[in-house]
């Protein structure tokens, strides 16, 4: 099929491009971006896109899609499908699935999985322990060689030095990516909830800033010491932007992502006991708040993901101290991040970068644009749509969003995965 999309906005960081123009398709690749029509180019199928934003597919660093695992939360299936309809293309899924994701045939059976739903592209994240325990290494190399994209230990970070040390070792001999959550146990101990005022009041166990800053500092240093490529994930302090920025600053080879939610929402959301704001790391200061917003403005975080955990209700209905933390984030990454552009908290490009070119270059890969001849992954946007969230509307089988009420600006109508079309809502 031969497709054409003409007078519609298209942005696209990778290119700085950002402009009314026609895109055109062929053989589910891009043909070429042009104010003209190419010579030879025949449409099959043209749609007017006046009024329209045409943005790359969109790159989640961090989405669990539940499968292998509670088929009661999700599977790839479903959650792919609640990624489309966000505009994403491109997931990575961290490795704490049911069995873990530290061998290659676990790793074999997401891909399959992934081939099968045919709606996203799936990168699998493998483990960096066996069975996440933080003690004996995975077979590292094999789960490259398997597919995945990077290694992570998820929401169990490794606590033992010398075994961080040893797997940062061998990653920097094999170019394998890691990528970190920081949090020291020993600090975190049982806590539920941000050290502060709030948990005080509320009786929840705390969590204070340096269970992520103390850990931070000791990866920072041995990944210095290794010169291993380290993303760091979730970050949720002001200091831990200030130390990124450092350590960027003195040229080591870190990159660092924040979830969403993180960039909304604080310890006071928590105030009524709503287990549907416990999340990990926990919520935090507006101070932090504001000093991971101005993070992504500033470049020193490069990404923004989704941190999508879908659950059961039943686990959110557990008292806040005994609920699974998690948000069913897939559906409202693109427009969370897009309203904070409404509130000038940054700019247009800034907020895409970090949905598309960000990730892509943490990941080395070229997803996230619309250069010519790359897969005709990307998403037409509505920007005069304006929607309300409801959970018993959001297509994830995991509907545990604090989000719900909550009124958004612009809303994806078409998302196309190599040159398919895949999600529509109200098409063009």
């Amino acid at each position: 099929m031969r497709l054409a999309i003409e007078n519609v906005r298209i942005i696209d960081p990778s290119q700085n491009l950002d402009k009314i123009s026609n895109l055109y398709i062929t053989r589910g690749r891009i043909f070429s971006i042009s104010d003209t029509l190419p010579d030879g180019f025949n449409a099959s199928q043209t749609l007017d896109g006046t009024g329209k934003w045409l943005l790359p597919g969109l790159i989640d660093l961090q989405a669990r899609l539940a499968e292998p695992g509670s088929h009661y939360e999700g599977d790839i299936a479903s959650e792919t499908k609640a990624a489309v309809a966000g505009g994403i293309t491109a997931i990575c899924c961290p490795p704490d699935t049911r069995p873990v994701n530290d061998n290659q045939a676990v790793t074999e059976l997401i891909q399959r999985r992934a081939r099968q739903a045919a709606t996203a592209f799936i990168l699998p994240i493998g483990a960096i322990t066996q069975n996440l325990e933080g003690k004996m290494l995975s077979n590292m190399a094999a789960l490259k060689n398997a597919g995945c994209i990077a290694l992570s230990q998820a929401n169990q970070p490794i606590q033992n030095p010398l075994t961080l040390k040893n797997a940062m070792q061998y990653a920097a001999s094999n170019d394998i990516l890691l990528m970190l959550r920081c949090e020291d146990a020993a600090l975190k101990n049982k806590g539920v909830a941000h050290s502060g005022v709030i948990s005080s009041r509320l009786g929840l166990a705390e969590i204070t800033a340096s269970a992520e800053t103390v850990a931070l500092a000791r990866d920072l240093i041995l990944a210095e010491e290794t010169g291993v490529r380290v993303h760091f994930s979730q970050i949720s302090t002001a200091k831990s932007v200030e130390m990124i920025a450092d350590a960027k600053k003195r040229g080591l080879p870190v990159t660092c992502d924040v979830a969403i939610h993180q960039l909304h929402l604080t310890e006071y959301d928590t105030l009524d006991f709503d287990s549907l704001f416990h999340v990990s790391p926990p919520l935090r200061r507006h101070e932090d708040k504001e000093a991971l917003r101005l993070g992504v403005k500033m470049g020193t975080i490069d990404a923004i993901v989704s941190d999508h955990t879908p659950l059961d209700r039943d686990v959110k209905l557990l008292p806040f101290g005994e609920s699974q933390p998690g948000i069913s984030g897939l559906e409202t990454l693109l427009p969370l991040t897009l309203k904070l552009v409404e509130e000038g908290v940054f700019d247009l490009n800034t907020a895409i970068r970090s949905l598309t070119t960000g990730p892509a270059n943490i990941l080395g890969i070229q997803n996230g644009s619309l250069t010519t001849g790359l897969f005709a992954d990307f998403s037409v946007f509505e920007p005069e749509a304006y929607w309300t969230l409801s959970r018993s509307e959001m297509i994830s089988q995991g509907d545990n969003s604090p989000f719900d009420g909550w009124e958004f600006n612009g809303q994806v109508e078409l998302t196309y995965f190599q040159g398919r079309p895949v999600y529509r809502n109200n098409p063009i």
